[in-house]
C-alpha cells in the first residue's frame, strides 16, 4: 500500500513552509506530505517545531511563506497529547467520545470495540489507565471516519507491552480504513519499527525518508545521540547543510572539513 501511496497525490502537503514568532523562527522551508495508507512519523527534541507544523497543517496558524494543500474533503481525525481527566467532575467515555459528534450506542461499541476496549463505554473517564485512554482518544478520532489520522504522542504514559500494541493497532486501523497517519512522537525504537517514513524536525526538515535510511543521517545522530543512532541506523542518507554553534543551519561547501562524507555505507 505505502507503494501505490507514494505514486499517488498527497491527502495533505507542506512546501516550504516558515513560520516565525516574533524573532524567533520556528519552521524554516519544511516540506512533508502524507499520502492515503502511509503512517509518517515526525520527530524531533522539545522545541524543534513539531507542534507548531500540525497547527499549520490544521490551519490554526498561518504560515509566514509556503503553502498547506489538502484532499479536497479531506476529513482530518486527531488524537490530542494530552486531555484532562477531572475525578471532581465525572465524564463517562460515552460522553467524552459522543462531545460534539452525537453517535449511536451501537456506533459507540462497534469503534470501542476495533481499538480493543470496547468493555470501557461506560467507565468514567478519569479512571481508565494510560493505555485505554489512548485507545478511547483513537475511537473518538475515527468516529469521524477520518482520510487522515493526526496521533500525538500516542504512546504517552503507556507502559513497553501496550506500547506494541498500540501501533499494531495504528497500522491495523490504516490498513482497515485506508487512511494516511502522521505520528507525532519522540519513541524512536518503536517508530523505527512501524513507520514508512520519518521527518526528523529541528525547525527545518533535517532528513526525511525510510527509517532505514535517516538513522546513520549525521543530523539524525547530533540530535538523538550516537547511542540512539547506532542502536538502530542502517543506511546513510546525504544532507547538504550542517548547524553552527547556535544550531542553525548553514550550508556545506565542497571544501568544508566539517562536510560528512556521506557517498558510502552500510545498506
Amino acid at each position: 500500500m505505502p507503494g501505490d501511496a507514494s505514486r499517488a497525490r498527497p491527502l495533505i502537503e507542506a512546501r516550504g513552509v516558515s513560520v516565525s514568532f516574533g524573532r524567533q523562527n520556528v519552521l524554516d522551508k519544511v516540506d512533508i506530505a502524507v499520502h492515503a495508507g502511509e503512517i509518517v512519523t515526525l520527530v524531533g527534541l522539545n522545541g524543534a517545531g513539531k507542534s507548531t507544523l500540525i497547527r499549520v497543517l490544521f490551519g490554526i496558524v498561518r504560515p509566514d511563506l509556503g503553502t498547506v494543500v489538502r484532499t479536497p474533503g479531506l476529513r482530518i481525525g486527531y488524537s490530542p497529547q494530552h486531555v484532562h481527566r477531572d475525578p471532581i467532575l465525572p465524564m463517562t467515555v460515552r460522553r467524552f467520545l459522543t462531545l460534539g459528534a452525537p453517535a449511536s450506542h451501537d456506533r459507540l461499541k462497534k469503534v470501542l470495540a476495533e481499538v480493543g476496549a470496547g468493555t470501557i463505554l461506560n467507565h468514567p473517564l478519569a479512571e481508565v489507565s494510560g493505555g485505554e485512554l489512548h485507545r478511547v482518544l483513537l475511537a473518538r478520532a475515527l468516529l469521524r471516519e477520518p482520510g487522515l489520522l493526526v496521533l500525538d504522542e500516542p504512546l504517552a504514559g503507556v507502559d513497553v507491552t501496550s506500547q506494541a500494541e498500540l501501533y499494531q493497532l495504528i497500522a491495523t486501523i490504516r490498513d482497515r480504513y485506508g487512511c494516511g497517519v502522521l505520528l507525532v512522537s519522540h519513541d524512536l525504537h518503536m517508530v523505527m519499527a512501524a513507520t514508512d517514513t520519518v521527518v526528523c524536525l529541528n525547525r527545518h526538515v533535517c532528513c526525511s525518508g525510510h527509517p532505514k535510511v535517516i538513522t546513520r543521517h549525521p543530523e539524525f545522530v547530533s540530535l538523538f545521540g550516537p547511542h540512539v543512532a547506532n542502536a538502530i541506523a542502517i543506511y546513510p542518507h546525504r544532507h547538504d547543510h550542517r548547524h553552527d554553534e547556535r544550531g542553525e543551519p548553514v550550508p556545506i561547501d565542497d571544501g568544508d572539513p566539517k562536510s560528512p562524507d556521506m557517498s558510502g555505507g552500510q545498506g
